[in-house]
């Protein structure tokens, strides 16, 4: 008599299994997009990249549940400058900057409103966050100048591997990594890694051991 499979063998088949289904369902999806993406490239000939990157991304983010997901993921891995597709982005969540990467296992919750970034692997990232381009967006010096016309730089934010940024929070600075930053906190300053912060603005309540 053959062994029985273990548990292990049975379980490595099946993840086997999955992967091979998503990246079957990735590949139609991208086949499905081809002339989006077609569209998308010819319209960075004549208009700046960025706001082209964010319309496409407004009218994508209007469609809802897992096939929304799938076809923003499998759209910014051509439009962005990284983006995994072994990711989830939910219904109504928008990105404003190309130079945005988000790498692997990253989930993104609906009705969020990203920036430019760098989020690592694994992170997740609760309903209604807003990721700002850093903190430096506007200049404000001159009173006699409106706002709106006295500049300011853009900067990436990055937000570590395995960190969770809870609902409707703000972050305008680098979360380190295993880092969990409470619903409703504003950060403003970054973080280091294994600390869990809450508040407005954002301070460390513990660390994570």
């Amino acid at each position: 008599m053959g062994r029985k499979p273990s548990a292990f063998t049975k379980n490595n088949w099946v993840g086997k299994l999955k992967k091979l289904i998503k990246n079957i369902v990735n590949a139609a999806f991208t086949l499905a997009l081809l002339p989006l993406i077609l569209i998308y490239f010819i319209f960075t000939l004549f208009t700046a990249v960025d706001k082209t990157f964010a319309a496409f991304s407004q009218f994508l983010s209007l469609f809802p549940g897992v096939v929304g997901s799938y076809l923003r993921k499998n759209f910014f891995a051509f439009a962005m400058q990284r983006c995994s597709r072994d990711i989830f982005i939910g219904f109504n969540t928008i990105f404003s900057q190309q130079g945005t990467q988000i790498r692997e296992g990253v989930y993104i919750g609906p009705q969020s409103n990203i920036g430019l970034c760098e989020i690592e692997k694994d992170a997740l990232i609760g309903s209604g966050v807003h990721i700002l381009s850093g903190k430096n967006q506007h200049n404000f010096d001159q009173l006699d100048k409106p706002i709106r016309d006295q500049g300011g730089s853009f900067e990436s934010v990055i937000i570590g591997e395995n960190s969770w940024v809870g609902n409707a929070s703000i972050v305008m600075a680098n979360v380190g990594k295993n880092c969990i930053v409470g619903a409703g906190s504003v950060v403003t300053k970054d973080l280091p890694d294994n600390v869990i912060v809450v508040g407005n603005p954002a301070k460390v309540v513990k660390a994570r051991e």
